[in-house]
C-alpha cells in the first residue's frame, strides 16, 4: 500500500479525520510525562519518529531545541507538518524510521510514539537499532506504545488481542508486555531509565475530554455522528478496546545509550 496519501481506512488516520489530535494510547498525560522525562534542553538536537500531524512535535518545539527533525514515512503527513513547523530550521523528512539518513552519534534525543506497536517484531528491532545508531552516547530514546497486561499474559489471549486489534484498526498492531518492550530495547544496547504506565482509554469519553477539551470533544462526536461509515468503524474499534480493556495498557519508556 502506498505511503504517499493518508489512508483513512487505518484507525489512527480515521480518528484524525474526525478531528482527534491526541492519538496516543496513554493519552496526553503519558505523552507529557514522556516529554518531561526526556529533559529537553535548548542545545539538544531532537529526532521524532512518525510525528504524524504534529501533536507531540508542538510540545517538543515549545522547549526550543537547537534542531528538530521529524521522520515521517507518509508523504502527505510529512508535507502537512512541514508547513506547520517551517521555522528556526526545524524540518520534516519523508523517510522510514529504520533508514533515516541521519549521521551516526549526532542527536541527543529520539522520541517515537504509537509507531513501534504497528510493526512486526523484526521491524521494531530495525527502528530501535536506528535510534541507537543516530544517538550520541548518553542520549535518550523515549517511546510511548500500546502494552499488554499482565506481564505473564497467556499466549492464546495475546494472540487474540493482536488479531482483533489488527482487524479493528486496519493496522497489524503487535503490542507487547512491559518486560518484552524493555528486553527489545536492551537487546539493541539501551539501558532502561524509566517506565511509566497509563490506561489505554483512547475512545472513552472521559479520556477524550481530558485529551481534547470539551469543545473539540463535541466537534469530534458531531463529525462521527454525521459520517455513518466512520461511525461504524470507530464503534468496532471501541468495542474491541472495551472487550480487551483488562489486557491493554500504555507504556512510556525512557532508554539511554550509555557512554
Amino acid at each position: 500500500m502506498s505511503n504517499k496519501i493518508i489512508n483513512t481506512e487505518q484507525g489512527h488516520w480515521l480518528l484524525a479525520k474526525m478531528g482527534k489530535r491526541v492519538l496516543r494510547p496513554g493519552g496526553r498525560k503519558l505523552t507529557l510525562q514522556l516529554v518531561d522525562e526526556l529533559h529537553i534542553q535548548q542545545e539538544d538536537n531532537i529526532v521524532e519518529f512518525a510525528p504524524g500531524l504534529g501533536f507531540t512535535a508542538s510540545l517538543l518545539l515549545h522547549k526550543k531545541p537547537k534542531t528538530y527533525t521529524g521522520i515521517e514515512l507518509n508523504e502527505e503527513a510529512a508535507a502537512l507538518l512541514q508547513k506547520k513547523i517551517n521555522y528556526n530550521g526545524y524540518k520534516v523528512v519523508n523517510a522510514s524510521a529504520s533508514t533515516t539518513g541521519i549521521d551516526n552519534n549526532s542527536v541527543n534525543k529520539v522520541i517515537g510514539e504509537a509507531m513501534l506497536t504497528m510493526q512486526p517484531d523484526h521491524r521494531k528491532s530495525d527502528i530501535i537499532k536506528e535510534a541507537f545508531r543516530i544517538l550520541k552516547p548518553g542520549g535518550y530514546y523515549g517511546i510511548h506504545e500500546l502494552g499488554l497486561i499482565p506481564d505473564n499474559i497467556d499466549a492464546t489471549i495475546k494472540n487474540d488481542v493482536q488479531q482483533s486489534l489488527a482487524k479493528a484498526i486496519k493496522v497489524n498492531a503487535r503490542p507487547l508486555t512491559k518486560t518484552e518492550w524493555c528486553k527489545l530495547l536492551e537487546k539493541e544496547g539501551f539501558t532502561i531509565k524509566e517506565v511509566k504506565e497509563n490506561a489505554m482509554s483512547l475512545l472513552k469519553l472521559k479520556r477524550i475530554i481530558a485529551d481534547e477539551g470539551i469543545l473539540r470533544t463535541f466537534k469530534i462526536y458531531f463529525n462521527i455522528l454525521t459520517h455513518p461509515k466512520a461511525k461504524r468503524k470507530i464503534s468496532e474499534m471501541r468495542n474491541t478496546f472495551n472487550k480487551y480493556e483488562h489486557n491493554l495498557t500504555a507504556f512510556a519508556i525512557i532508554a539511554e545509550k550509555k557512554c
